[in-house]
């Protein structure tokens, strides 16, 4: 199986679905021989921030010496980027070998996994055949049943910030969403939250229940952009951090928190951690073209990245290439994203839940200058004199993502 025909059988009708359970998963990795259980992992869970958070340490781990594996979704452009370890992503060649082992196994045991099974499991048979020291591990969706939860005993869980999204799926309470978050909570381990998390009370009584240890961070790193470089300042020193966004903050200190129970991390490790963190589409500033990308795909993801635009880019002229699947709070994100003067380009990506132009006109009257954009517009656009910005789903950032 190539690399492409391995991708046809991801996105084929019977695997491209969502269909939470451990069932599966938990079938298919004991017929591997529980890969997950052969090296440490830190499993992180939240609706925002969670990626970014999983990039921060793993490049910490790194940088102090240990090889690292870590597990993302969704990827940009190659469902490579799914897999790393010590950054690098893993090869195209051993990314179809893995998947096709997973389905031949699954198929011969009449095991019928879904896309994001089949790429969990691969994901941990290739890092412990890789003998990884650690893995940082990002839930897909939810957590109790998501299927990277067949972890058993995770060294840290960690929960971001909590907020709607996927409703249909976690429920439409916020104490519903944290409770299935909640659910990578195991037996006997130790939990990081910050203590303004919208779901703290859920988190906090599901680790008594537990009867883990619950870790309460109370202070953000504090961050500062001073003539288009950002910093992480720790310990009243400034240590170059790329990654904008005053959400990082919080993002920061959740990830620092958990180091400190890293055995052998050094100082230096940390300043070269955060030095050379790259994270795509997450307020990802190319300097060069005036361009910010950004995947806020969510109310929560929108109004942080309203703020970090007013702070950093103030008083600049704002152009958007948006888009959003039906399935999110379009109406709501417009409202709290745009401004009557922004120039907004709506595009109709290549997904089948894409939301349409006239959709989305429909929901946001309010914009006076809302246009359907096509990538042949692109070139143009980015020739302008103000700040671009291309948010929205992270299905059509990838398929913009080649051309920025």
């Amino acid at each position: 199986m190539n690399y492409d025909q391995a991708i046809k059988l991801l996105t084929s009708q019977g695997k491209f679905q969502i269909n939470l359970s451990l069932e599966r998963i938990e079938a298919v990795t004991k017929l591997l021989g529980n890969p997950q259980d052969k090296f440490k992992i830190i499993h992180i869970a939240g609706t925002n921030g969670k990626g970014s958070v999983c990039a921060i340490i793993a490049n910490i781990l790194k940088h102090g010496g240990y090889k690292t594996g870590l597990y993302t979704s969704p990827h940009l452009v190659n469902y490579t980027e799914r897999i790393k370890i010590n950054g690098n992503e893993i090869s195209k060649a051993d990314f179809s070998k893995y998947i096709s082992e997973i389905c031949t196994l699954a198929e011969k045991n009449n095991i019928n996994l879904t896309e994001f099974e089949i790429l969990t499991a691969a994901a941990f048979k290739y890092f412990a055949d890789n003998n990884i020291d650690y893995a940082v591990i990002e839930t897909g969706l939810g957590g109790r049943f998501d299927a990277t939860n067949v972890i058993k005993s995770p060294l840290l869980s960690i929960i971001t910030s909590i907020s709607f999204d996927h409703t249909d799926r976690l429920g439409n309470t916020i104490e519903q969403i944290a409770g299935e978050k909640a659910g990578i909570i195991k037996e006997n381990s130790i939990v990081i939250v910050s203590k303004d998390n919208k779901g703290y009370e859920v988190i906090k009584k599901t680790a008594q229940e537990k009867h883990s240890k619950l870790i309460t961070v109370n202070k953000d790193i504090e961050t500062a952009f001073e003539n288009g470089n950002n910093y992480a300042i720790i310990n009243e020193n400034k240590y170059p951090f790329p990654l904008l966004g005053l959400y990082q903050k919080k993002n920061l200190a959740l990830a620092l928190c958990a180091i400190n129970y890293i055995n052998n991390i050094t100082e230096n490790a940390v300043i070269e951690g955060l030095k050379t963190l790259k994270w795509s589409a997450r307020l990802e500033y190319k300097k060069d073209k005036n361009l910010l990308i950004d995947g806020a795909h969510n109310p929560d993801g929108a109004l942080e990245l309203k703020k970090s635009l007013d702070y950093y880019f103030k008083n600049q002229k704002r152009i958007f290439i948006y888009s959003s699947l039906k399935t999110k709070d379009y109406k709501q994100i417009s409202n709290i994203l745009f401004n009557d003067e922004d120039e907004v380009y709506f595009y109709e990506f290549n997904h089948k839940n894409k939301l349409s132009f006239d959709e989305f006109k429909q929901s946001a009257k309010q914009l006076k200058h809302l246009y359907k954009f096509t990538p042949s517009m692109l070139d143009n656009l980015m020739q302008k004199d103000c700040l671009k910005i291309v948010t929205g789903s992270l299905y059509m950032i990838g398929e913009l993502y080649p051309k920025l």
